[in-house]
């Protein structure tokens, strides 16, 4: 789960300090291009700070309050803890927060126990889940599960268990967008 989640919300999660400055020229060119808002380029510890401590409108305010503690949660946290609060404080739909909940709600069984399609179904769920149609929320579950077998399982840097030879973390091609 853990695994794909990173793909659809945060690819480059392990690679930056809080902020993925090519998501965020890539969101600002698209909407630009679009005329309207219509991608978002926020991380894991943004969306974070964002859930924890913000309400979800979209104002420059709570933006500018984001990137602070967005910044303070970085320098306080290990990548480790950020995703685990992550994982445990976002909802999954049908008003049910945390991973586990989720797991146990759509599938019936413990995070720990899913496979790789229900785990990408969960993923794939990620970061508007009841505003993503079947369709489009079946479609996006299927690019996390395809880059899922193609990267293979990432080797976190921050891991002391891992030698610095291990450390390097696959290619990355972005977070998966959602598709209206």
């Amino acid at each position: 789960l853990t695994e794909a989640v990173l793909i659809a919300e945060d690819d480059r999660f392990y690679q930056h300090k809080g902020f993925d400055l090519t998501e965020i020229r890539i969101s600002m060119m698209e909407n630009i291009r679009a005329g309207r808002w219509v991608r978002g380029g926020s991380t894991i510890t943004q969306q974070l700070a964002k859930n924890l401590y913000l309400s979800p409108d979209k104002t420059l305010k709570r933006k500018f309050d984001e990137m602070i503690l967005t910044w303070k949660l970085e320098n306080s946290l290990s990548k480790s803890r950020i995703l685990e609060l992550y994982l445990n404080v976002v909802e999954w739909g049908e008003g049910r927060f945390g991973a586990e909940a989720a797991a146990q709600f759509y599938f019936n069984k413990p995070a720990s126990n899913l496979s790789g399609q229900e785990a990408a179904s969960l993923a794939a769920r990620l970061p508007n889940p009841d505003g993503l149609g079947e369709q489009v929320r079946k479609k996006r579950e299927n690019m996390i599960l395809s880059r899922m077998r193609k990267q293979g399982p990432r080797q976190v840097p921050d891991d002391p268990s891992l030698s610095a030879a291990k450390k390097t973390p696959p290619a990355s091609r972005g977070p998966v967008p959602p598709q209206a």
